[in-house]
């Protein structure tokens, strides 16, 4: 999206160390640069001999993510001679700390031989929310850096909502018709499915009418362990696998709402593209964006509990139509102010002309 909704006259290029032949790469509208292989490794130094022999054609480079041979690459390549970026996307939050302490004790190690450094010589390391920004400061020891906080988004939905819906019942038809509440994201234990469908158990006698979409890719077959625990409601509990393109948006505009009771959720694009679909999201507080959603009044906010996502369900369950209806319409111009990748491409980018004005 970056890429696409560049400024007038902005050309960028994407340097991956994805295989080279992976079919994502293919047909995209620009050039790639795949340094990756089919044997998964660390280190590869082409791509850095490729930044250096390319540097000079660039105004900037921006570093997707942290602990890959990308970031060390950058820093030796651009530090103190074109400005680079680095977008965590999250992955500095203390949740990980909490949850896998073994491995960020190993993450340390590497943190203080090199990926700190990287951090601190960029020109910007660029969070998504104040609340990201704060969290990546109790992550790591030390942790220094010149931080900024940009807006980050989504596409808006394709304007033909009917084909979206004949996308959508193409592959839930036994939804056709229904009311339901959308789950849309990876079956993770990250992502509370586990509170989700046992809260769901609980209210289904007293919704009789109510259905509850579980889309996403499963990679551990988790989803197994949780639909034996919907015994009584199994028929209303769906679990259709990832939904992409014009079935993902076909969900998202036939859906009464979107719910996602995460334990860590750095920014959650896809609750922003239920806002872009005008829909009220129905998320925990350890989601970044829950502050601005609260503030907004589109959605429901409560603790990642089990206790926390009966609540959701309870609130939304006993609120009256006009107050869903007038939420969604919240949603929707919440979206279009600050949620819009469009505009917020065009703003990323200008951290780099910001960047060079300060080196001059």
């Amino acid at each position: 999206m970056l890429i696409r909704y560049a400024p007038p006259g902005d050309t960028a290029e994407l340097a991956t160390l994805d295989d080279p032949a992976a079919a994502f790469l293919t047909g995209l509208p620009f050039t790639v640069h795949a340094f990756g292989s089919s044997q998964p490794r660390w280190w590869r130094p082409g791509l850095l001999r490729w930044l250096r022999r390319n540097r000079s054609r660039f105004d900037g480079v921006i570093v997707h993510g942290l602990w890959e041979y990308t970031g060390w690459a950058a820093r030796r390549a651009f530090a103190g001679r074109l400005p680079y970026m680095v977008f965590p996307h999250g992955m500095l939050d203390p949740w990980f700390k909490r949850t896998y302490p073994a491995k960020h004790l190993k993450k340390w190690l590497y943190w203080l031989l090199s990926e700190y450094w990287t951090l601190r010589a960029a020109t910007r390391v660029l969070f998504t929310t104040e609340t990201e920004r704060e969290l990546a400061q109790h992550t790591f020891w030390p942790a220094r850096w010149t931080p900024l906080v940009t807006p980050l988004g989504c596409e808006p939905p394709p304007e033909d909502t009917a084909s979206l819906l004949a996308a959508f019942h193409a592959r839930c038809p036994e939804l056709r018709g229904k009311r339901f509440l959308l789950f849309l994201g990876r079956i993770d234990p990250k992502k509370g499915c586990d509170l989700l469908v046992q809260a769901f158990v609980t209210v289904a006698p007293i919704e009789p009418d109510l259905h509850l979409l579980m889309a996403g890719p499963d990679s551990t077959g988790w989803s197994s362990k949780l639909q034996a625990e919907t015994t009584g409601v199994s028929e209303r509990i769906h679990w259709p696998g990832m939904l992409i393109g014009d079935a993902k948006w076909g969900a998202l505009a036939a859906c009464e709402a979107f719910i996602l009771p995460s334990h860590q959720e750095n920014f959650g694009i896809a609750v922003v593209e239920a806002l872009a679909s005008g829909k009220p999201v129905l998320i925990s507080d350890q989601v970044n964006i829950a502050p601005e959603i609260a503030a907004a009044n589109c959605g429901l906010v409560a603790p990642d509990t089990l206790d926390g996502t009966k609540l959701l369900l309870a609130r939304w369950l006993t609120m009256h139509p006009s107050e869903r209806d007038a939420m969604g319409s919240n949603a929707r111009n919440e979206f279009l102010a600050h949620f819009d990748m469009r505009r917020n491409a065009a703003k990323i980018l200008g951290v780099f002309a910001t960047a060079t004005t300060e080196a001059h």
